[in-house]
């Protein structure tokens, strides 16, 4: 059987009943099987299977009337779903935003690009803040992530003139951190950077 024929096969596929509470339950337990997510994206998720469904059903003619009703039921049901995600545990997005924020800052990511990153995922801005809010110290830790990535500051290869010091800068500014965290772990020995990636691992472990 050839690409092009299973293909065919799979753009005619009917419709069938539009998703339910339990079609919709099953597919949410998929995702969360494989993703860490938060509400909002699990509504994206489920939401693009209702939409797909709804394409389907205005191929085979079904009356826009009809349709709509159907895609609002099935919307509603996916609150259903959300909601009882949300209260057994399996979705929590304070837990998400925690756990994230700190996988991302020992990735060498400031906490402009985590709150960033947050946001949007659809993390209300009031969690997003909580889990942005890190001691200064750690900051200048993601920021030594980053300069040891990069080999900036105390990891370049030699001495760095006047120009190479304006393109770390730079590259540390567009990367969410702040002139004062920048200068000052371009300024750190190895060993002192060293020692804050240590205790960021520590601390964020």
């Amino acid at each position: 059987m050839n690409t092009q024929a299973k293909g065919k096969r799979s753009s005619e596929r009917s419709a069938g009943a539009p998703p339910d509470e339990a079609v919709l339950h099953e597919a949410a337990l998929s995702y969360l099987a494989r993703f860490a997510t938060t509400q909002a994206r699990l509504r994206q998720v489920l939401g693009r299977r209702i939409a797909r469904w709804a394409r389907v059903a205005e191929r085979e003619g079904m009356a826009a009337e009809a349709r709509a009703d159907a895609v609002r039921q099935s919307w509603q049901a996916v609150e259903r779903v959300v909601g009882r995600l949300v209260e057994s545990g399996l979705v929590n997005d304070q837990a998400f935003a925690h756990t994230r924020a700190e996988r991302l800052r020992r990735s060498g990511h400031s906490r402009a690009f985590v709150a960033a990153h947050l946001l949007v995922r659809g993390v209300d801005r009031e969690t997003v803040k909580a889990a942005a809010v890190t001691d200064p110290e750690m900051e200048l830790a993601a920021a030594a992530v980053l300069a040891r990535q990069r080999r900036f500051g105390p990891f370049r290869a030699g001495s760095g003139d006047a120009g190479r010091l304006r393109r770390e800068l730079g590259a540390l500014a567009r990367a969410g951190f702040s002139e004062d965290v920048s200068r000052r772990v371009l300024a750190l020995s190895a060993e002192e950077a060293e020692a804050l990636i240590a205790r960021l691992k520590r601390e964020a472990g």
